[in-house]
């Protein structure tokens, strides 16, 4: 299929069935968004993922059969443009919608729904370094909403019982608590991921249910990187198993 590219976008080859369109010197997916797709657990009922960006984690999920309908939400136009434009290139079944998460309501899906997942900007609108890039601005920085709403659109759209999936900074792992508590969305599993063995965590997975009692699961660290026999860093054994299969093993699930 012939697809239209702008001068400053790539095609990127996700793996064997995906294709991604992404800017060349813009934001582009990474580890926190593959293993946000892993973490969340198949569902035959509807999905909503909350500031797309370019789709990669919705389109990893339907790869992958973890919904039975996915629609990808997303705000800034040349993100959404691009999301557009790579599903038509995949013959993908998502939805896109160019919406604001704060509007959001369960009648734009069909009613409640079974799963929303999102991986949120992680940094304040007043902190850091703004880029000049509109897409990577909007993607790391809470432009167009921070994560109490973020939680509370999840909280809105889901079922009793749904399942709210996110990943995040262990350093604002309070707020995003507090703000699924305020959602009615109770933390159930959550997952440290570490960069090397001797380093801090430097990602939260988290999953949270609506209206559940409290009750946390803490599972085992995950470790993405290590040193190979010449000192170079690659990615361990266990991170190549689980983007392969996209899904966690049983040592991360509760039993």
């Amino acid at each position: 299929m012939e697809m239209r590219l702008l001068p400053d976008e790539r095609l990127d080859a996700v793996n064997d069935v995906i294709k991604l369109i992404q800017k060349k010197k813009g934001f582009c997916y990474g580890t926190d968004a593959v293993l946000l797709a892993s973490y969340i657990k198949p569902s035959r009922g509807t999905a909503v993922e909350l500031g797309a960006g370019s789709g990669i984690v919705s389109f990893l999920c339907e790869a992958h059969k973890k919904a039975g309908k996915i629609y990808s939400v997303e705000l800034n136009d040349s993100a959404y443009d691009m999301l557009i434009r790579s599903a038509e290139l995949n013959s993908s079944s998502i939805i896109p919608q160019k919406r604001d998460v704060r509007d959001l309501v369960s009648s734009d899906f069909g009613g409640e729904c079974a799963t929303v997942f999102s991986n949120p900007p992680y940094m304040k609108s007043d902190s850091g370094f703004l880029n000049g890039d509109e897409v990577k601005r909007g993607a790391r920085h809470e432009m167009a909403g921070d994560i109490k709403d973020f939680c509370a659109a999840a909280g809105r759209l889901l079922s009793t019982g749904g399942a709210f999936y996110c990943v995040y900074r262990p350093d604002r792992l309070t707020e995003l608590f507090c703000a699924m508590r305020d959602s009615l969305l109770e933390p159930k599993r959550i997952t440290f991921v570490h960069p090397f063995a001797d380093k801090r965590s430097n990602l939260v997975l988290v999953e949270a249910k609506k209206d559940a009692s409290p009750g946390l699961f803490v599972t085992k660290p995950l470790v993405t990187m290590e040193k190979d026999a010449d000192g170079k860093p690659v990615f361990t054994e266990e991170y190549n198993e689980i983007c392969e299969k996209c899904g966690f093993d049983e040592r991360y699930l509760r039993i």
